[in-house]
């Protein structure tokens, strides 16, 4: 996001789940900072509970399939029907949610894609943290996430069991490093 003010914003790829999600929410709440999460449909169908406290705590969400489908590997009809089944569980939950950001899981999208998902926007990123890789030392994750962000950066972190312990240890310090550097928190806007 373009901006000259100590801005940042946190977004969360693959929740809602229990443990992974709840950390974050946690974290989020104890440390002042808001966040956008890019949620998977059928976790939001199998865990409505923390989706709805995501929204409570005020934090934005948007769609991330509801499979966790790579753009690339499906054609445009199926892309977009998984997509519309994401918007489903989320107008379940949220019906006034404007349904407006959209995440293509792995970023990978085709410009057909893009271009059917026409009013969306669609939303990358320029940290990534690579909470994900167990090849990442927790450490290591969170040197290279803190040497990459600058003002107005959009930094992907995994609400996920996959990304769990890097995640874990980087999140808080990170919100920290940059909260005493006088930095903002904020969620996406829609």
């Amino acid at each position: 996001m373009p901006s000259a003010n100590k801005e940042l914003y946190l977004t969360f790829d693959d929740g809602p789940v229990p443990g992974a999600t709840e950390f974050v929410l946690h974290t989020l709440d104890r440390l002042k900072a808001k966040a956008t999460f890019f949620c998977i449909g059928d976790n939001i169908r199998k865990h409505p509970d923390i989706f709805q406290k995501i929204l409570a705590d005020g934090h934005a969400v948007g769609n991330h399939t509801f499979n966790h489908l790579n753009g690339w590997k499906n054609k445009t009809d199926h892309y977009l029907e998984n997509t519309r089944l994401c918007d489903e569980e989320i107008m379940k939950q949220a019906p006034h949610h404007n349904g407006a950001l959209f995440r293509p899981p792995y970023g990978r999208i085709t410009a057909q894609q893009i271009k059917a998902l026409n009013g969306r926007k669609i939303v990358m990123w320029d940290v990534l943290s690579r909470d994900y890789s167990p090849a990442v030392a927790p450490h290591v994750c969170l040197l290279n996430t803190v040497n990459t962000t600058r003002p107005g950066s959009i930094i992907v972190f995994h609400d996920s069991y996959k990304a769990e312990r890097n995640m874990a240890f980087t999140l808080p310090r990170f919100i920290e490093h940059f909260s005493e550097r006088g930095y903002v928190f904020k969620s996406l806007p829609g």
